[in-house]
C-alpha cells in the first residue's frame, strides 16, 4: 500500500476541536461533571499520546479520575511490545464488564499499539463486546469524531485499518508534569528489527518539522517547563526522507536554550553521527545522558536481529561519545534469550556490559510477538535458560550501577528538583544532568528549580546529598 505520510490539515484539526466543543455543550447539561479515566501502558510515546487524549477530553468538558466506577468514559492506551503487557490489558478490560453492567452509559475505549494488531482487534470484537471504541495510533487525531458518533448514535467503532501514518499539529494536551514534558518529534519506524512489532503497528517513520517542534517547546517553556524529553523510535534518523532535509543535530541546535534541559530517546547505534555527538558536546541545554540500545553483544545475534551494526561499531560509537563528552552517562536496552542465542553468545553480551559500564540498563527476556520474523525462528530458547541468563545480566549490571553511583560521591551536581522525596519526609528529589536520582533535605519551594547538590552517599539506584 502507499506509505506516504499524510499531513492532517489544520482545517481538519479545527473540525475535531469543534466536535469537542459540541460534546462539551452536551456534557455540560449532565447532572454531574463527567469524569474520564485514561490508563496508559508501555513506553513514553504512549504516555505522550495519552496526554493528547486527555487534552481532547478536557476540551470535551471532562475532568479526570482513577476510579472506573466514577468514569463516564474509560480510555486504555495499550502496548504491544511484550506478551505479558497484552495479557494484563486484556485482564483489566475483561474486568470492566462489571462496571459497564452497573453503568450502561459508560463508554469503554481501547487504543494504542496492541489493538493495531489484527488478531487482537478481532479478539476484542468477538470476545469483549462491552468495548465501544477501538482505534490504533494512526486514528488518534480523530478521537473527538469517534466519541461524538458514539454519543449520538451508539453502536461500536473499530478504526484499526493498516493505513499510512499521519502527522497532526495543534491537538491540545494535558500534561501530567509541569516541570518535565515529553515531545514527540517523529512517529513510526523503518528499521524492522526482527523481534519488534512497532513498524507494523505505528507505521513507517515520519518526522515533524523543526518549526513546529520549536513552537511547542517555546510554549512549554513559557508555562514553566524546565526539561523536555524528545521522543522517537529512532531520533537519530529524524528528518530522513523529508522534503526539507532537516536533521536531528539541527533540531537540537534550534532548541538549545529554549528550556534549561533537553533529553532524548531512543537512538539507534547505526545512525549515531559525529555531527550529533559534536552538537551534544557544545550544547547548553542537552544533558550529558545517552540511551543507546545495544540488545546483544554478539555479532551473529545482532545480524539475526537485523540491527545493522556490529559489536565493534557500537563500541567505537561509545568511545566517540566519551571522548567528546567525558562525563556522559550511558544507558541501554538488552534482550536475553533471543532465538538461537548460545551460552557463548550470551557471554559476549556480558563482556560488552563489563566493557561499556552503563549507568543502568533496561533488561528483558525475549518475548515472541506474533507477526515478527523472530517469532517464527527455530531454536527458541528454553524459558528457564532465558530467566537464568536475565538473572545473571541483572546481577552484573546492578554491581556496575552501584560502582557508578559510588563514583559520584564528593562531586557537586546541578539537580532539577522534581518533587518531594517518596523515601523520607522533609526531603526532595531530582535528577542530575547525567540522569541519576538524588534525594536531599529540602522544601517544596525548591521544586522546579535547578540547584547545586553535593553528593554525600549512594544507595542501590539513587544518590544522597546536601544542597550547597
Amino acid at each position: 500500500m502507499e506509505r506516504k505520510t499524510t499531513q492532517i490539515s489544520q482545517a481538519e484539526v479545527e473540525r475535531q476541536l469543534t466536535l469537542c466543543d459540541d460534546i462539551c455543550r452536551v456534557t455540560g447539561q449532565w447532572a454531574d461533571k463527567p469524569l474520564a479515566l485514561v490508563d496508559t501502558y508501555g513506553c513514553q510515546q504512549n504516555e505522550a499520546d495519552s496526554e493528547r487524549i486527555r487534552g481532547y477530553l478536557e476540551r470535551m468538558g471532562f475532568g479526570f479520575t482513577d476510579d472506573p466506577e466514577q468514569a463516564r468514559i474509560i480510555v486504555i492506551n495499550t502496548c504491544a511490545i511484550r506478551e505479558h503487557a497484552e495479557q494484563r490489558v486484556l485482564g483489566n478490560v475483561g474486568a470492566l464488564v462489571h462496571t459497564k453492567r452497573r453503568h450502561p452509559e459508560q463508554l469503554i475505549c481501547l487504543c494504542g499499539c496492541m489493538v493495531q494488531e489484527k488478531h487482537v482487534a478481532e479478539k476484542i470484537r468477538q470476545s469483549y463486546r462491552h468495548v465501544d471504541l477501538v482505534f490504533g495510533p494512526h486514528a488518534l487525531w480523530k478521537f473527538p469524531e469517534m466519541v461524538h458518533t458514539l454519543l449520538t448514535q451508539r453502536g461500536r467503532i473499530f478504526s484499526v485499518a493498516d493505513e499510512a501514518g499521519s502527522i497532526a499539529e495543534g491537538i491540545p494536551t494535558v500534561r501530567q508534569d509541569g516541570i518535565k514534558a515529553w515531545v514527540s518529534i517523529m512517529y513510526g519506524c523503518n528499521n524492522f528489527c526482527t523481534y519488534c512489532i512497532v513498524p507494523y503497528v505505528r507505521g513507517r517513520e515520519r518526522s515533524r518539522t523543526i518549526a513546529d517542534i520549536a513552537a511547542e517547546a517555546e510554549n512549554m517553556a513559557a508555562s514553566g517547563t524546565k526539561e523536555i524529553m524528545l521522543l522517537g523510535q529512532n531520533v537519530n534518523s529524524f528528518g530522513l526522507g523529508s522534503e526539507n532535509g532537516e536533521t536531528f543535530p539541527q533540531l537540537l541546535h534550534a532548541l538549545d536554550g529554549v528550556v534549561p534541559r533537553i533529553r532524548f530517546m531512543t537512538s539507534h547505534p547505526k545512525d549515531l553521527s559525529d555531527a550529533l555527538i559534536e552538537e551534544m558536546a557544545h550544547s547548553k541545554s542537552v544533558c550529558p545522558q545517552f540511551h543507546l540500545p545495544v540488545q546483544s553483544g554478539s555479532d551473529r545475534i545482532l545480524q539475526e536481529m537485523n540491527r545493522h551494526y556490529t559489536r565493534e561499531h557500537y563500541l567505537e560509537r561509545v568511545r566517540a561519545l566519551r571522548s567528546a563528552i567525558p562525563n556522559v552517562g550511558l544507558t541501554t536496552d538488552i534482550i536475553a534469550g533471543f532465538p538461537g542465542e548460545t551460552d557463548a553468545e550470551f557471554e559476549d553480551t556480558l563482556s560488552l556490559v563489563e566493557q561499556v559500564r552503563y549507568d543502568s540498563a533496561y533488561t528483558f527476556i525475549y518475548s515472541p510477538r506474533q507477526g515478527t520474523r523472530a517469532a517464527a525462528m527455530e531454536n527458541q530458547v528454553d524459558e528457564a535458560i532465558k530467566h537464568e541468563r536475565l538473572s545473571r545480566l541483572i546481577a552484573l549490571q546492578e554491581g556496575i550501577t552501584k560502582e557508578q553511583l559510588t563514583g559520584c560521591i564528593g562531586r557537586t551536581e546541578d539537580v532539577l528538583v522534581e518533587g518531594a522525596s517518596r523515601r523520607q519526609a522533609g526531603f526532595v528529589s531530582g535528577r542530575t544532568g547525567r540522569g541519576m536520582m538524588v534525594n536531599f533535605e529540602g522544601n517544596e519551594e525548591w521544586i522546579g528549580q535547578i540547584v547545586p547538590v553535593q553528593i554525600t552517599g549512594s544507595g542501590t539506584n539513587t544518590l544522597r546529598g546536601i544542597r550547597k
